[in-house]
């Protein structure tokens, strides 16, 4: 036999398999798509076109403006949803349900709006940025408690949020960063020189990171006094970059489910249930633009102008991990005044043998590292015997932390 011989042997053996593995693709994407449209029926939550969202194309100038248009924005709810729902027993728990028990409007206000929380003589002004397909209600407490405290506090509804799952098939980042950009000067009109701090939870965090940013920037942006972030949404999965090609073929083969990773029931009044594809694609390209403003202002040491950062994050966080925040944020920054708080779990709980992996190997080499350019501070137990909780503070440049401070008992049901 020949080598002739052997090579047209392989090439068809080559080709066979390559048959195979195309067939196998095909026959696992088929069997996917049709699990998917499987699904239960879509609702009208699901498909209600609510066009009186805000844009960053809406032409609205300040913030009064985009009162307006939420205002408009949520009698185009009552319409295209709400009237569309039966009442009756058989949605008693559905939010869209009028009178129900989920109905948000049984609240004497309707957390899913904007609100502001003014102060006749404030100390500082807060902008609070919720999460993804959640609500202003998120932060609603901590509103409350900064008000307490002297700020004067505005909960932005960020587009997309608070009426129906639908409001995040098209939304992207863009316009919810023109949005935080209305509140901001909003914020800054009412406090006047005081302080101004933004606070973000999840993809909220990843707003204020963009914001504070994009005013190194923007000269014409109020420029931040300090941010705080709460597990902010800064690593997401390159997986999710894949995800918006599974709403695209479903709108390409005219099946409407595909455009939903999630569809679920509708009974949180204030956090919406299901979830669209469009809603993971749009947290992945913000935070990549966030790693591309990073890049470019590191490249031109501009970092050192960002205001004071101060960030908590669980430990034990599998959406929004420790080490990605620590990857993608903070080891970006040149030393300055930043701080990451970073929980434990309850070592009492002995709950350690249920994890896969031990925190101890998140925050082990943090603790080591003496190149560190942040503070970094863990709270756990005092000892694994005691329910008693301490915040050890380990500053720039240390390797152990400097003396505890005591704090209360971890609370009975948290691990």
């Amino acid at each position: 036999m020949t080598a002739r011989y052997w090579t047209r042997l392989g090439l068809s053996l080559a080709r066979v398999v390559a048959a195979g593995l195309v067939g196998s693709f095909v026959t696992a994407l088929g069997v996917y798509i049709y699990l998917l449209d499987k699904r239960p029926d879509l609702s009208v939550w699901h498909v209600a076109d609510l066009d009186e969202e805000f844009t960053a194309d809406s032409g609205i100038s300040d913030f009064g403006q985009y009162l307006a248009l939420e205002e408009r924005l949520f009698t185009q709810l009552d319409r295209l949803v709400y009237d569309q729902v039966p009442v009756g027993p058989e949605n008693a728990i559905n939010r869209y349900s009028r009178g129900s028990l989920s109905d948000p409007d049984r609240w004497p206000l309707n957390w899913n709006r904007s609100f502001e929380l003014g102060h006749e003589q404030p100390t500082a002004g807060v902008l609070l940025l919720h999460g993804l397909s959640d609500s202003p209600y998120s932060l609603r407490t901590l509103g409350e408690t900064l008000q307490q405290a002297g700020a004067s506090v505005l909960g932005l509804r960020i587009p997309g949020h608070g009426t129906a799952p639908s409001g995040l098939v098209e939304t992207r980042w863009q316009d919810m960063a023109a949005a935080v950009r209305l509140a901001a000067r909003h914020v800054r009109d009412a406090v006047g020189d005081r302080p101004l701090y933004l606070v973000g939870y999840s993809n909220g965090g990843a707003l204020a990171v963009e914001y504070a940013l994009q005013t190194l920037e923007d000269p014409s942006l109020p420029k931040a006094s300090g941010l705080v972030l709460l597990s902010p949404e800064i690593g997401v999965s390159s997986v999710a970059a894949l995800a918006v090609w599974q709403g695209r073929l479903g709108h390409l083969l005219g099946l409407e489910k595909l455009a939903w990773n999630v569809l679920l029931p509708e009974y949180d009044p204030f956090k919406y249930g299901s979830f669209a594809v469009n809603a993971g694609d749009l947290a992945y390209r913000l935070t990549a633009h966030i790693q591309q403003q990073l890049g470019a202002l590191q490249q031109r040491d501009r970092l050192a102008d960002l205001p004071p950062i101060l960030a908590f994050q669980s430990s034990v966080d599998a959406t929004v991990t420790a080490s990605a925040l620590v990857a993608n944020l903070f080891d970006r920054l040149p030393p300055a005044d930043h701080e990451l708080v970073l929980f434990d779990i309850n070592r009492r709980a002995e709950v350690g043998s249920l994890l896969a992996e031990d925190p101890r190997t998140v925050f082990g080499p943090l603790l080591a590292k003496d190149t560190r350019s942040f503070d970094l501070t863990l709270v756990t137990n005092e000892n694994p015997e005691s329910n008693r909780a301490v915040a050890l503070t380990t500053a720039i440049g240390e390797r152990s932390p400097g003396a505890a401070t005591y704090l209360d008992d971890w609370p009975a049901d948290v691990y």
